[in-house]
């Protein structure tokens, strides 16, 4: 499966963004997706997941209650509505496709997405 992310870019603390990611020539419709960031100097890290169905969010600590994972399976895509953003949500987002169809576990690591979208950047000012 192709992912390509978009939306990001440069807003002020407090602000809000939504990423969206694309998927075409795979099944997304059956397919886990998840949201990574990786900022500068840092290893990625796990934002957020969606189940294949949609109906079971996984979150970091440090993005619950201000962030938001949706899928919408007529469109291939995945969004991430990042609300209340702080100057440490700084960092490249890339989106990611769980290689493993109709997978009714837990996510929240890498090693759970077999496919890798290019990265959008989102920059927080404080």
């Amino acid at each position: 499966v192709q992912l390509q992310a978009s939306g990001g870019g440069l807003v002020q603390a407090g602000g809000s963004l939504r990423l969206s990611c694309a998927a075409s020539g795979g099944t997304f419709g059956s397919s886990g997706m998840g949201w990574f960031r990786q900022a500068p100097g840092k290893e990625r890290e796990f934002v957020a997941a969606i189940n294949w169905r949609g109906a079971v969010t996984y979150y970091t600590n440090s993005v619950k209650g201000r962030f938001l994972i949706s899928r919408d399976n007529t469109k291939n895509t995945v969004y991430l509505q990042m609300n209340s953003l702080k100057p440490e949500d700084t960092a490249v987002y890339y989106c990611a496709a769980d290689s493993r169809r109709f997978y009714s576990g837990s996510y929240n690591k890498r090693s759970d997405f077999g496919s890798w979208g290019q990265g959008t950047e989102v920059t927080v000012s404080s």
